[in-house]
């Protein structure tokens, strides 16, 4: 196998176009999943890059210039337009045939949604494509962080949220609680305990900083929820290990970024600081990662809001 091949498998799995499927076997499906495994009337395609994208990605990297920009940006443009079409397609089949009008409203959000965040999306998708990154083996965590493609060039994030096996040194250090397994993310810690957290890692490992996502690098590390993962939500039955579900993987092949417990950022939000990926207790529509729905108040702590920190280095 060639570099050049080698590189094209590379950014094909990198872009957030692909995502491994949930996980089988004998572990217990989670019912929200199951819905969209099963679901006749809910689609469950997943774009794949054509011949052409892939030459025009090959291209910009050999040469990148803005002529080869541009013309993979229309490419990307076009590939976008086109998922638009379909999901219209779904949305007119389900008006004539899904015996439940939750089907309807739910592919018509989606639709709307995607036509909202088309130039955002399209911008993603080629900060990730463009990315100097984007070489093999970059998303194999070697410390625990992972490079977010489509960010800034020292940003990575971390594969895991916060533990409470991670949060319990410094909570001992600075008179706080933890509770919970040491594998269950650590919950019930506000935004101020957050980046408290953060600043005491960043005084311990002085190589590097850490800090709270924005909401733009989240978004950017999650990638698209694929319609098919696997993940803890829709339920009351509280949190998971946040390696529960090693097999539904991020754009950066992070894992738990949706369900189990949402995540602060450090956006603003009239106030409020806004979180995601959802919970244990969220419904599945509210998990993805085009939500931008969710804030909190920064002073209060919540039974299903932990956190996770990107690391500038």
């Amino acid at each position: 196998m060639n570099k050049k091949t080698i590189l094209l498998i590379t950014v094909f799995s990198l872009v957030g176009f692909t995502n491994v499927t949930a996980q089988r076997g004998n572990k217990k499906v989670n019912p929200q999943s199951k819905q969209f495994k099963y679901s006749t009337t809910v689609e469950k395609e997943r774009p794949e890059l054509d011949e052409e994208t892939k030459r025009l990605i090959a291209a910009y990297r050999k040469t990148p210039t803005q002529s080869n920009y541009n013309a993979l940006r229309t490419k990307v443009a076009a590939n976008y337009d086109a998922v638009i079409a379909r999901k219209k397609a779904k949305l007119e089949e389900l008006k004539r045939e899904a015996k439940h009008t939750s089907k309807v409203t739910e592919m018509q959000e989606i639709v709307d949604e995607m036509l909202k965040d088309r130039e955002n999306r399209i911008n993603q998708t080629m900060n990730r494509f463009t990315d100097k990154r984007l070489t093999p083996g970059a998303r194999e965590s070697k410390d625990g962080y992972l490079p977010v493609l489509g960010a800034a060039q020292n940003v990575s994030i971390a594969y895991t949220p916060v533990t409470n096996a991670e949060y319990t040194l410094f909570a001992k250090e600075t008179g706080r609680n933890t509770t919970g397994q040491d594998n269950f993310p650590v919950v019930n810690v506000s935004y101020e305990d957050a980046i408290a957290y953060a600043k005491w890692l960043t005084q311990k490992d002085t190589s590097a900083v850490y800090r709270l996502p924005t909401e733009k690098e989240w978004e950017l590390a999650a990638g698209h929820m694929p319609k098919d993962a696997d993940m803890k939500c829709g339920e009351n039955e509280g949190l998971k290990s946040v390696t529960s579900y090693p097999n539904t993987l991020s754009a950066s092949r992070a894992v738990d970024m949706w369900g189990n417990a949402w995540e602060w950022t450090s956006t603003d939000k009239n106030g409020q600081k806004i979180v995601k990926g959802g919970a244990w207790d969220s419904q599945r529509m509210d998990c993805r990662t085009e939500n931008r729905s969710a804030a909190r108040n920064p002073n209060k702590k919540y039974i299903n809001v932990g956190f996770r920190l990107v690391r500038e280095k």
